[in-house]
């Protein structure tokens, strides 16, 4: 008889712990401003680490202002389409 309790209490616990409450696959839609925001901070992160690798010596300084600037670059591209349909 404990050995049934045990089980069913067993087979109890484990169906409650591992059921989806919810359907946790299905995601909502990302959209373009989802997008930029990520690709946003992205971009600021390799600043960052691009300053620091710079301070660091493991780059020329022709390779940090050529590579900075296309990150600022595209940070200001990606900024402005942000900023363009925020207002939409």
């Amino acid at each position: 008889m404990g050995l049934v309790a045990a089980a069913i209490l067993t087979i109890a616990s484990l169906a409650y712990i591992f059921w989806p409450s919810e359907n946790s696959f299905s995601q909502r839609a990302k959209s373009r401003l989802d997008y930029l925001r990520e690709r946003k901070d992205a971009i600021y992160e390799n600043l960052r680490d691009l300053n620091f690798e710079y301070k660091a010596g493991k780059y020329p300084e022709e390779d940090y202002a050529t590579q900075r600037g296309l990150l600022e670059n595209e940070a200001a591209n990606i900024m402005a389409e942000m900023d363009t349909l925020e207002r939409a």
